[in-house]
């Protein structure tokens, strides 16, 4: 099912034992006709497993995949764009949100395309606790070396180019959005 750009959804992240993870209250469907989907938020409620929230600061473009074992978030800061890789499933959509098991593992991507692995003792803790598959194991050790080659191949989304595209489309739909709002809201009022 493709969904339609422009669309309002949540994002939620679970871990392999079926727990939820992390759930991001509103991200904005930007393009879902290429190998992956791709969503834009900005300063929206992120609500941990422990019941903390907090909100993003910066605009975000994120991409998912329906068949590779990564998603990507690029960032947007006032020094250039920052990339967060997480190891996860493919996403699946069912009418409620956009979602994805967490694997742990993490490539953080600065604007010099500097990158870090994140999270090694995380991953290999759960790894055992929850008892990773062997075959789940070895799809994330391709899909971090995969991660990488795209990265340093400057493969979209890591060209800059594209996000910046996206970006403007995802500025917007938010833009659209908060003026249907605002007109709903000044229709109650009369």
């Amino acid at each position: 099912m493709k969904l339609k750009s422009g669309k309002k959804v949540q994002i939620h992240s679970y871990k392999h034992d079926g727990s939820l993870h992390r759930v991001w209250i509103s991200s904005f469907i930007i393009d879902d006709t290429n190998p992956f989907l791709i969503t834009g938020n900005q300063r929206t409620k992120v609500i941990e497993s422990d019941g903390r929230s907090w909100y993003t600061k910066e605009p975000a473009i994120c991409y998912f995949f329906e068949r590779e074992w990564f998603n990507i978030i690029a960032m947007l800061k006032k020094d250039g764009i920052h990339y967060y890789c997480n190891i996860s499933s493919p996403y699946v959509y069912d009418g409620e949100a956009i979602k994805y098991i967490d694997y742990d593992l993490d490539i953080k991507v600065y604007p010099n395309h500097k990158l870090y692995i994140l999270d090694q003792k995380e991953y290999d803790e759960n790894s055992k606790r929850m008892n990773y598959p062997e075959d789940v194991r070895k799809i994330i050790d391709h899909s971090i070396e995969k991660l990488k080659k795209m990265i340093i191949d400057k493969k979209e989304p890591f060209d800059r180019k594209s996000v910046l595209k996206q970006h403007e489309v995802f500025t917007k739909i938010l833009s659209n959005y908060q003026e249907k709002t605002t007109l709903i809201k000044t229709k109650k009022k009369w």
